[in-house]
């Protein structure tokens, strides 16, 4: 199995384990046909998640635990599942199955055609959401529209966590997130200001029906806002310069 053609699925958990037989099964069955591993990363060794991966008669062989190491959370449990990822390609999603896994391949594609992030995308021809609070909803689509309108940045869905990346591009860049998923929107933003190529394919996103959510909008939207300021701030800095070298 070459590292070359290895997609590497990054999936944060806590207590999720009325979820993840389902979902590992789902994910292996996507990738059925491509070299892959799974990699189930987790904060502590009491997390419901990894019994029921013990109980799992049929685990694909595919399956790693990564214990999280670097802290608490969401962010430094996808950060631990980048640094022991093996792949060429990097893909993050979630446990509670609000992801379908059959778009991974199509990710996977296109990060090996040249893109350094590639977004499953809720907002663009052919994606879409079912379920889910009404304003996190809209401040999601809100947030992804206006800052593709602002920036020009090439996703129409800046805040999903199902997200593709390069292995190059990763092992590049600094993550500065320590809390959640606003990781996504720190690398998107990372990647566009650094001119590399940006793609997205269309998903559609379910709202879980087993387990609690560990997205917290209150806590959690000063962290997005942060990013989305950095890539405006960014986009109005080359228009000025844009302006000066005209005049």
């Amino acid at each position: 199995m070459g590292l070359e053609s290895l997609t590497s699925v990054v999936i944060p958990v806590y207590n999720e384990g009325p979820n993840i037989q389902t979902c590992v099964r789902r994910v292996h069955e996507a990738l059925r046909e491509h070299p892959h591993e799974i990699l189930v990363c987790y904060d502590f060794e009491g997390d419901d998640t990894l019994q029921a991966l013990t109980e799992m008669e049929d685990r694909p062989a595919t399956v790693r635990t990564v214990r999280n190491d670097l802290g608490r959370g969401a962010a430094y449990a996808m950060r631990a599942g980048f640094q022991a990822a093996r792949g060429d390609v990097v893909v993050t999603t979630m446990a509670d199955l609000s992801d379908p896994p059959e778009v991974i391949p199509a990710m996977a594609a296109r990060i090996r055609q040249g893109a350094a992030v590639v977004s499953g995308s809720r907002y663009m021809p052919g994606g879409r959401q079912e379920g889910g609070p009404l304003l996190k909803r809209t401040m999601s689509r809100l947030a992804g529209l206006t800052l593709r309108w602002l920036t020009g940045i090439q996703t129409h869905d800046c805040t999903n966590n199902f997200r593709g990346y390069s292995r190059q591009f990763l092992s590049a860049t600094r993550i500065e997130s320590l809390h959640g998923f606003e990781l996504a929107l720190e690398l998107t933003v990372k990647a566009w200001v650094q001119g590399l190529a940006i793609d997205e394919v269309p998903t559609t996103w379910t709202d879980r029906t087993q387990g609690q959510s560990r997205f917290r909008l209150l806590k959690w939207f000063p962290l997005y806002f942060h990013w989305y300021l950095v890539a405006v701030k960014h986009a109005l800095r080359k228009r000025l310069a844009r302006s000066q070298e005209s005049t």
